[in-house]
């Protein structure tokens, strides 16, 4: 059979080094996904920057926000996690982190198995050292085997939906799961003026998830101008404030302010990824708004702040971490109901499956070049 590639690192700051490994045999609930694309999250890139908080299997296969499609599948391989069917050639996403469905909080508190004790992690905790080797989605194929990792979840996309699309399921879901918590704690209503803080692919993929889930107006603030701001725009931000003109936060406040009107947002959305974002974030708010945190997934350091702004302010605050199983299909829906709605390929900036190539990827990311650096090992398969 024929060989596979797969790019690994061996730690923060290496380079991306791609390594050969043979055909796998496929097991009766195993199945081998032919990658289309894969993004490069930002987590990938604290993750090489140093800020993981946990210990990580170096070298192991970064990588997660794959579309894909089935090439091989074993005899008892035959539907997705939603019980929608599936063979060879069918479209597919994994998502990161998958709930095992049997932990404290899986079976008490389903609404956060996000939370799960003993989750599944391809491209993050599963190192390459494991055979068959192919756990990340920078890779030629990424290989999933129900029996060896039970809370593996797989998840069919539409069949004329692209892989490119289907690349962007994950963060967008990520977003979409973020509303809904602000949502179910009465912070987010039809109609809502909301900011988001941050211009890179979470902030860009937020503000169409606000439009879509009702917001009124949204505001972007990042940086910068090209390509990320003029892109929030075309997905919907009515204004948006650059953080390299505007440079000082009380400045940005007050910006915000104006455009809002003088009392503040309803709800400020952080998906920076920048810990400074809290405490500015806050101000922008009307009293008894609501302050959503899906951006800090890494460590990347504390900051000083007077938690009496947010008793004062009467504000409620939210952390959302990933999302459910059940929160998947949501963003997969959404990609698909309006693949011609949004500029959604324009986020992208394809890197084609080489050492250098995904080198630039990950530099063109750190340099905020690209909105989502995309890896794409079958360029065939994206057209």
């Amino acid at each position: 059979m024929e060989q596979i590639r797969v790019c690994t690192y061996d730690g923060p700051g290496a380079q991306p080094v791609i390594r050969t490994v043979p055909w796998p045999k496929i097991g009766k609930k195993a199945a081998l996904i032919k990658v289309g694309a894969c993004g490069v999250c930002g987590t990938d890139l604290h993750i090489l920057k140093g800020h993981w908080p946990k210990p990580l299997p170096w070298p192991f296969t970064l990588g997660h926000e794959i579309g894909g499609v089935l090439v091989e599948v074993g005899s008892e391989f035959t539907e997705d996690f939603m019980s929608k069917p599936l063979k060879v050639g069918s479209k597919v996403m994994i998502p990161p982190l998958m709930p095992c469905g049997h932990c404290y909080y899986c079976i008490h508190y389903p609404q956060s198995a996000n939370k799960c004790l003993t989750p599944v992690y391809y491209g993050r905790y599963l190192g390459f050292e494991k055979t068959p080797h192919l756990w990340g989605g920078w890779a030629e194929y990424v290989y999933v085997d129900l029996e060896m990792l039970p809370g593996t979840k797989i998840y069919k996309l539409p069949d004329d939906m692209p892989l490119r699309l289907g690349a962007l399921s994950e963060p967008l879901t990520s977003c979409i799961r973020a509303f809904n918590r602000a949502s179910r704690a009465g912070g987010f209503t039809w109609g809502d003026t909301v900011v988001i803080q941050g211009s890179g692919p979470i902030g860009i993929l937020a503000v169409a998830a606000a439009r879509e889930m009702g917001a009124g107006r949204v505001i972007c603030v990042g940086a910068p101008e090209e390509p990320r701001l003029a892109l929030a725009r075309k997905f919907g931000a009515e204004a948006t404030v650059d953080i390299e003109a505007v440079r000082t936060p009380q400045d940005r406040v007050k910006r915000v302010r104006d455009i809002v009107g003088g009392f503040g947002a309803d709800l400020v959305m952080d998906c920076s990824g920048h810990p400074s974002a809290g405490p500015e974030g806050i101000e922008m708010l009307r009293d008894g708004g609501t302050y959503v945190e899906m951006g800090q997934f890494t460590d990347a350091g504390s900051i000083e702040t007077s938690w009496h702004r947010i008793c004062t302010k009467d504000l409620n605050v939210l952390g959302s971490w990933g999302f459910t199983g059940n929160d998947l299909p949501l963003g997969v829906d959404m990609l698909y109901r309006t693949r011609d709605k949004y500029p959604w390929q324009d986020m992208q900036t394809i890197y084609p499956f080489t050492e250098e190539g995904i080198g630039r990827a990950v530099a063109d990311a750190m340099a905020m070049k690209t909105v989502k650096s995309t890896i794409v090992p079958w360029p065939e398969l994206i057209g």
